[in-house]
């Protein structure tokens, strides 16, 4: 009986490590990220903590150094889609024309990066409306849409 016990404990405690394993790991991983609009009302609260940030690269604004690995944008809301219409913006008191100025350094520029391109920056947010990143992720267009014949 005594070993039975053992054995039960044991398992009962590789069952929790696991568990809290898992639980940590997807806190951990479980981002959820504002809009430029969303994130320019609440830059008070945001100040100095890690955040993801989705906005569109503002045309005229990018500057890329290869030997430095350092990449500087600004960011801003895109327009809404009217294709779209289950997804609605939530309502915030910031200033309608919201932007953010990201400086990644040390590490390379995505491929898809450019002008009008939507991006999801993930850094800390400083003074300034600044924003050091950590990563720059790029996304693809939602649907393919081939060139008109001209």
């Amino acid at each position: 009986m005594r070993r039975k016990l053992r054995f039960v404990v044991g398992v009962a405690l590789m069952v929790a490590a696991v568990g809290y394993l898992i639980f940590a790991a997807v806190q951990n991983t479980a981002e959820y990220y504002l809009t430029v609009t969303e994130a320019s009302a609440r830059r008070a609260e945001l100040s100095g903590q890690m955040l993801r940030v989705a906005g569109r690269v503002t045309a005229d604004s990018i500057s890329w150094n290869p030997a430095t690995l350092t990449l500087a944008f600004a960011m801003t809301q895109p327009p809404a889609d009217p294709s779209s219409p289950g997804i609605r913006q939530v309502a915030t008191t910031a200033a309608p024309g919201a932007v953010f100025r990201v400086i990644s350094r040390g590490e390379p520029k995505p491929d898809m990066f450019a002008p009008g391109r939507d991006v999801i920056v993930e850094g800390r947010l400083g003074p300034n409306d600044t924003i050091e990143a950590r990563q720059v992720l790029t996304s693809c267009p939602s649907k393919y849409v081939p060139k008109q014949p001209q």
